[in-house]
C-alpha cells in the first residue's frame, strides 16, 4: 500500500537568507515546523494551539544542498515513520518542487504527547493512531521514491 505524505510548498523569503546567500540552517526548522502544523490542521481540522496535545522532545536536520532566494519556493514533505506509546516521529524532505530529487535538506521530529495541566506525559489516543495511519510509513524512515542527490 502507498503510503500518504502531506506535503506544503513554503515561500523563500528575503528574510531566510544569510550573509552566504542561502537560506540559513535555523530556518529549515521553521519550514519543518509549518508543515507539522498544517499537516493537523489538513488531518484533524484544528486551528488553536491547545488542540495540539503534544510538546517537542527532538529535533534534527541534514543539509544537503543549499536553498537560495532565486528557489523562490521550497516543497516540505511531512510523513510519520513511527508511533511509540507516548511518542511520534515526523521525517521531512524539503526539496525543490520541479525537480523532486534536489533535496535541499531532511530532518527528523520527535513529539511526545502531553498534559499540560498536570505537566506529565501521556499516551497516545487510539483516535490519534486511526487519524494518521495512511500517513504511517515505517520503510526504514527513507523516502524511496527519490534518491538522495548530494553535490
Amino acid at each position: 500500500m502507498t503510503r500518504k505524505r502531506h506535503t506544503i510548498n513554503q515561500a523563500v523569503r528575503f528574510r531566510d537568507i544569510d550573509a552566504m546567500g542561502h537560506v540559513n540552517n535555523a530556518t529549515y526548522f521553521t519550514y519543518m515546523e509549518e508543515s507539522r502544523k498544517e499537516f493537523f490542521w489538513h488531518i484533524f481540522k484544528r486551528f488553536t494551539v491547545n488542540d495540539f496535545p503534544f510538546i517537542l522532545a527532538n529535533i534534527s536536520c541534514n543539509f544537503n544542498k543549499p536553498a537560495r532566494l532565486e528557489d523562490k519556493v521550497v516543497a516540505v514533505d511531512i510523513r510519520i515513520t513511527n508511533i511509540g506509546r507516548k511518542s511520534f516521529t515526523f521525517k521531512h524532505d524539503i526539496y525543490r518542487p520541479t525537480d523532486p530529487a534536489w533535496i535541499f535538506a531532511t530532518g527528523e521530529s520527535i513529539q511526545v504527547f502531553y498534559d499540560h495541566q498536570n505537566n506529565k506525559t501521556i499516551e497516545i489516543p487510539a483516535t490519534f493512531k486511526e487519524r494518521v495511519q495512511t500517513y504511517l510509513d515505517l520503510e526504514d524512515g527513507q523516502n524511496t521514491n527519490r534518491r538522495l542527490n548530494k553535490t
